[in-house]
């Protein structure tokens, strides 16, 4: 069971990512352990650029989403290979500028920026601030003007899409605490209140309808309505919008169930979209900015654990409690999510056992997954949950006082340190 290209078994029988033993990696660097594939990293970035680069003429640019997983290293990398990075908080901007990630090919997010992070953006002069509500932008304006900037500015739009996703992880519909909607007039109201502002400038539109997408049509239909809402912008004010985010959300594949689409697809088919609308509505193609987060760093990553105990309950169920849980990945108590696991140290055996891989929380929510297929596993063993690149380091906690794993890039078959793990001097750092 092989999720990803850069997973092999190896002479020992071993599992191994990007050429690097796993079970050395969890001896090294100890468990749990976040790992993190640099080629394939590199190869995805590559990927979208060149075809949004083949699809849109040049005119358009993939931005990073760094939520999915920000660190100094992560933003060296983006920046390298030339893409934009979303920040949605002072401390995604803090980071993307401790390492000189040029400020103008970053957007900033969120839907209630607070004045101390609206200061700092225009303070770093980023590219874009992407405006979620008419509060925000009488704000920026004012704060703009008091600090002798002028704010560039995308609007984030409600384009009415409700995805095929996890509730709580649709963002495109009307009842969404994000962005402005089209239904009520509220975003042609912003259009033209920003338009008649003194220090902000409208650079663009925005929207998202969601994440783990796995059908094109949706973003499909959320382009032609953009496209529609920026033919009537021209049409009641006499404005261009020179560029437009169709946001991220691609799907990727957490199990062997699971079929995404090529990223190559979704990029024609829209862009076939955008080139007809725009010639059918008698405006420019504006610049095409998409937001790959999860697609990127998502794949490219796995967790590395250490088995405590196997807990069999005849008839019942089968526990594998690891050293780690929902304080290194809360996606299973917060959606259900579903992983494929491999017993790292008898890779090449028979996954023949179904089992529920619990955490070591006081919590009995803490589980990564139940009844998952893994290999006989006991006491000792390394166990490694796939697909963990995403919304794993990025989500984690300190719940129970626990430290937050390591994370290490690999490259080659070798390893780097990227980021350290927590220790208890670090819980209490801040205490008084």
């Amino acid at each position: 069971m092989i999720l990803t290209n850069n997973l092999t078994v190896n002479e020992q029988r071993h599992l191994a990512v990007g050429g690097a033993d796993t079970v050395e990696l969890a001896e090294r660097f100890g468990t749990p352990l976040y790992v993190m594939d640099e080629a394939m990293i590199r190869k995805a970035c590559r990927q979208f650029k060149q075809s949004i680069d083949t699809y849109y003429g040049g005119r358009g640019l993939p931005h990073y989403a760094s939520k999915a997983f920000c660190c100094k290293e992560m933003c060296r990398i983006i920046a390298d290979e030339g893409l934009g990075l979303d920040v949605v908080s002072m401390g995604e901007l803090y980071t993307a500028m401790s390492v000189g990630f040029p400020a103008q090919d970053i957007g900033f997010h969120g839907n209630n920026k607070t004045e101390e992070e609206l200061r700092y953006a225009l303070e770093c002069g980023v590219g874009h601030i992407i405006v979620d509500n008419l509060t925000e932008l009488d704000t920026l304006n004012a704060l703009a003007g008091e600090m002798g900037k002028n704010a560039r500015i995308m609007f984030r739009v409600k384009p009415g899409i409700e995805a095929h996703t996890h509730e709580f992880i649709m963002t495109g519909q009307i009842d969404s605490k994000f962005g402005l909607a089209l239904e009520n007039g509220e975003a042609m109201e912003a259009v033209k209140r920003a338009l008649s502002m003194e220090h902000v400038t409208l650079g663009g539109l925005h929207c998202h309808i969601g994440s783990q997408i796995f059908d094109i049509d949706p973003f499909v239909m959320a382009a032609d309505v953009m496209l529609h809402f920026i033919a009537d912008i021209k049409a009641q004010t006499g404005y261009a919008v020179e560029e437009l985010n169709l946001g991220g959300g691609f799907g990727i594949k957490y199990t062997q169930e699971e079929n995404p689409v090529e990223y190559d697809q979704y990029m024609r088919k829209v862009s076939d979209k955008v080139k007809a609308d725009c010639q059918a509505l008698g405006i420019d193609q504006p610049f095409i900015v998409i937001e790959p987060g999860r697609s990127i760093a998502g794949p490219a990553g796995l967790t590395l654990y250490r088995v405590g105990s196997v807990k069999e309950i005849p008839g019942v169920r089968t526990y594998v409690s690891i050293d780690g849980g929902m304080t290194d990945n809360p996606r299973y108590a917060l959606y259900q999510s579903r992983y494929e696991a491999v017993c790292a140290n008898k890779a090449d055996a028979p996954r023949d056992q179904i089992i529920t891989l619990a955490g070591k929380c006081c919590e009995s929510g803490d589980l990564i997954g139940k009844d998952m297929p893994l290999q006989k596993t006991e006491p000792g063993d390394v166990v490694a949950v796939l697909a963990t690149g995403a919304y794993n380091y990025s989500m984690a906690s300190n719940y129970n006082r626990a430290t937050k794993p390591a994370v290490v890039m690999v490259k080659d078959g070798e390893a780097r340190l990227i980021v350290k793990r927590e220790t208890p001097e670090d819980l209490i750092r801040n205490d008084l």
